[in-house]
């Protein structure tokens, strides 16, 4: 189970939401069949069920195609600058607690020119919801490797091949701390909509990673675990609380055999005593042995890594400022700026 919000953090909507309550009046304008449409669909569905209010929700994004999405969103917003999306949201949480706060960004944007932000956000524990939006590609500049990207990959500065081995994000997250990391694919609305609804609610930096298709520049760039044929099969579904299990017909599992995972048949009276439960474990050992198994030997796991509680970062803030005022109740940022050594320029 995850940290839910209390509903005082939040204004509640006085009015029932839709869908349509978060659409803004604005043209969407990514390429046809662009993943970010399936993603804004979801978010735009499970924001009515969170039941805050518009006015108190912000989307902030930096630079990248999937950085137009405050513009699609019928509630406050910020494009901010490359990579500087979770700067401004901390700032903003800091000032104003009792906001929904949403940082959108990319591979591009937040894993190169943005990662010690999104770093230094994940350790803070800002009760932000980040989703990072991962195509492996850098699509609005039009097709260059990005920090993603798949080593050997040919791109227009790549053409013999990218030498950088590629960033995980779920495991940079991990390894930051995050407070609540997970993982989700485009075309899944099921899936996407129960993980954000879940980041959501989460207490914290909530950290998703979703797999989205730029069919332009990296075309089915997850094909072999997006497309419906043979999701189930490739894909284990990361669930607190429940058996990992996986298949058409949840036929296999997974158990730990205390050094690495293994497949078990769940047609197997005995072997099923053995599949593991997925637990949210204060270590992060857990879910980096379950985001290392190997592809396609094993499946790739989606859903909820992390779900712990942490202290929030904004409330010690205010904690630490009343503190100080109580020591100094009549403090003035006159008297501060005019204490100490001054001079006059003349």
């Amino acid at each position: 189970m995850t940290t839910s919000k209390p509903l005082a953090i939040e204004v509640q909507a006085k009015e029932p939401l839709t869908k349509e309550s978060f659409a803004s009046d604005q043209e969407v304008r990514w390429c046809p069949g662009c993943g970010d449409y399936a993603i804004l669909a979801s978010v735009q569905k499970v924001l009515p069920e969170l039941g805050i209010a518009r006015e108190n929700t912000v989307f902030i994004s930096g630079i990248g195609c999937s950085s137009r999405f405050p513009y699609y969103m019928n509630t406050y917003g910020f494009h901010t600058i490359h990579g500087r999306a979770p700067t401004i949201a901390t700032g903003l949480k800091i000032a104003r607690p009792e906001l929904s706060v949403w940082v959108i960004t990319g591979d591009g944007d937040g894993l190169s020119i943005g990662t010690n932000h999104l770093l230094h956000m994940m350790r803070r524990n800002v009760d932000v919801t980040i989703l990072l939006f991962n195509n492996r590609i850098y699509g609005l500049t039009k097709g260059q490797y990005s920090p993603t990207s798949e080593k050997g990959k040919k791109t227009k500065t790549t053409p013999m091949g990218s030498l950088d081995h590629p960033f995980d994000p779920v495991h940079l997250a991990l390894a930051a701390g995050c407070s609540f990391v997970a993982r989700a694919i485009d075309v899944d609305s099921k899936g996407l909509q129960w993980v954000l609804k879940e980041a959501a609610q989460h207490r914290g930096t909530s950290f998703v990673e979703i797999y989205q298709n730029c069919n332009v520049f990296n075309d089915g760039a997850f094909a072999d675990i997006s497309d419906r044929g043979h999701r189930a099969q490739r894909t284990v579904t990361l669930n607190p609380g429940h058996p990992l299990v996986y298949g058409q017909n949840n036929e296999l599992g997974l158990a730990f055999n205390g050094e690495r995972y293994e497949t078990i048949s769940m047609l197997d009276e005995k072997a099923v005593q053995k599949v593991t439960i997925h637990q949210n474990d204060a270590s992060i050992a857990p879910a980096i042995k379950l985001n290392e198994m190997p592809f396609p030997e094993f499946p790739l796991p989606i859903g909820i890594f992390r779900a712990v509680s942490r202290p929030i970062y904004e409330q010690d803030v205010d904690a630490q400022v009343s503190q100080a005022m109580q020591k100094q109740p009549h403090a003035s940022l006159d008297a501060l700026l005019r204490s100490g050594k001054t001079w006059e320029i003349k």
